[in-house]
């Protein structure tokens, strides 16, 4: 068998562990240390997480949609395929060098999305983007580590909390749909995302393609309009008697 080939390693920012990037033949892996995050070979539920996603939003008119982790690009270049000229992505990637490796070795594997005239690219934590831009996205997809039990990353673990989940709604518009990818399922997290405010849904999907491979678990979660206050429902309740 041919043996995997490190072609580079780079810190990940604000943590204390490393990002490295091998081939083996024509096949590519990006892991955390020892543990495999992705692999060329297996992106069946990403592209189905940004298709899901992304046909439900595409009618809109402009549409404005978030990336969560650049990964290998196959979740952005299956987002693309769903949106129309109109549209516009944001990319946020916390690690420089995954811009670089998608740039250069990798850009080939999802047919090089990063140049698409649509896309825009930020080396920022997502994080910061869900708290600083409210009201903005039609849709975001996240896809920033293994799911709610974050690998890469202790800061990703914010992302799935309470604090994160209310900071995403905060930022999608109404009627705005909030994706996740995950490894595994999570009844919790369920529940988690309906407490935020959404409308969620756990699908399982195959992670080589419709009929391939094992499982992976993606969270399609609406945006539902936020429940009225005591005194806002106090006021609105004589009008609905006059109506009785």
């Amino acid at each position: 068998m041919i043996p995997w080939q490190l072609l580079d390693s780079v810190p990940v920012p604000g943590q204390n562990t490393e990002l490295r990037l091998y081939k083996r033949g024509e096949e590519f892996s990006i892991r955390v240390d020892s543990s495999e995050l992705m692999n060329s070979r297996v992106h069946g539920s990403e592209e189905a997480m940004a298709e899901l996603a992304c046909t439900r939003i595409a009618s809109r008119p402009c549409p404005r949609v978030l990336i969560g982790g650049l990964g290998m690009g196959y979740t952005l270049a299956a987002a693309l395929n769903r949106l129309g000229n109109a549209a516009r992505v944001v990319v946020a990637e916390l690690v420089p060098a995954v811009v670089a490796w998608n740039q250069g070795l990798l850009g080939a594997l999802a047919g090089h999305p990063l140049h698409d005239d649509r896309v825009t690219v930020r080396e920022i934590d997502i994080a910061q983007l869900l708290r600083a831009e409210q009201g903005y996205y039609d849709a975001i997809l996240l896809d920033v580590d293994n799911g709610p039990r974050a690998l890469t990353s202790k800061g990703n673990n914010w992302l799935y909390t309470p604090a994160g989940l209310k900071a995403a709604f905060r930022a999608l518009r109404p009627a705005g749909l909030y994706a996740l990818w995950s490894a595994s399922p999570d009844p919790a997290f369920t529940q988690r995302l309906r407490g935020a405010g959404f409308a969620a849904e756990e699908k399982p999907v195959r992670a080589l393609g419709p009929c391939k491979g094992g499982y992976h678990t993606i969270w399609l979660a609406a945006r539902l309009a936020p429940p009225l206050d005591k005194k806002a429902a106090a006021r609105r309740r004589p009008l609905a008697d006059d109506n009785s």
